[in-house]
């Protein structure tokens, strides 16, 4: 079975901290943990150098290379009248240049020290009354409307992620995310093939994924331990008549067990018992 999924996916609920602002600024939300708080204030700044220490505990990697930046944001076709959500901005090497091409960002961000980061990077310039900050837990937080989703999102959460965006409504126009590689050929993965899964038939019957561009290990800070794709994902709409809560109370049965045939899942008394209720 798909090894993302461990947990029957929902609609998040919004956190009743959460707030939104129509001036730019900081809105604070939910984070992610007690003790994800007390680690990152244990790291500050690195002794060598003025850089800001990735905090690895909650999935930071800091993309370094500004020709993967540009890529990204090229594939993404950012139109001047778009309203781009940013996942993690870190220190706002994208952010930048998104804000450039944008409207306005509004950078979803858990991390204080990279809040103060990115504000920092637009003070006194054009592009600070364009952005939005809203700092807190991108899982629970009500995300606001967008035209356009652009994130280098910590792999912990990417399946988490992705499900709030197949499930957010209105409909944007496209997200394009960073994402660890086998994560990014299991969405894309046809029947028959050996990362076919869960996620693969779930995101497949909602959207239409492309594979855009592999990204190595040392065009981030620190290098993780895995190799990175980016991968766009478009909304179909409209969207299937299905509930999608049956469909995947099916499709997580079925791939619970995926070396039995279709049959013998289907008349166990526990699955029969099921389709009563």
């Amino acid at each position: 079975s798909c090894s993302y999924f461990n947990k029957k996916p929902t609609m998040p609920k919004s956190s009743k901290k959460a707030a939104r602002s129509s001036s730019g600024g900081v809105v604070p939300a939910k984070p992610y943990s007690t003790e994800s708080r007390k680690e990152e204030t244990k790291k500050t700044y690195t002794q060598s150098s003025n850089l800001i220490a990735p905090n690895t505990s909650i999935g930071q990697h800091f993309l370094k290379n500004p020709a993967v930046v540009n890529s990204i944001i090229q594939k993404s076709a950012v139109k001047p009248t778009d309203v781009v959500l940013e996942i993690g901005p870190g220190t706002g090497n994208m952010t930048v240049p998104l804000l450039q091409k944008s409207k306005k960002v509004i950078a979803l961000e858990y991390d204080p020290r990279m809040v103060r980061e990115v504000l920092k990077r637009v003070q006194n310039t054009p592009e600070e009354l364009k952005l939005q900050v809203i700092q807190g837990d991108a899982i629970q937080t009500k995300w606001p409307f967008f035209d356009l989703c652009v994130a280098n999102i910590p792999y912990q959460i990417s399946s988490a992620i992705v499900f709030k965006l197949l499930s957010h409504r209105p409909m944007f126009r496209c997200a394009v995310l960073m994402v660890q590689e086998e994560f990014a050929l299991r969405l894309s993965a046809r029947p028959g093939e050996a990362l076919y899964c869960r996620l693969s038939v779930n995101t497949q019957l909602l959207a239409k994924v492309d594979q855009l561009l592999k990204v190595g290990k040392n065009n981030f800070r620190p290098p993780p331990k895995v190799e990175s794709r980016v991968v766009r994902i478009e909304l179909k709409n409209p969207p299937p008549p299905v509930n999608f809560v049956e469909w995947d109370g099916m499709i997580r049965l079925l791939f619970n067990r995926k070396n039995k045939t279709l049959r013998s899942v289907l008349i166990t008394k526990a699955t029969l018992k099921l389709l009563e209720e």
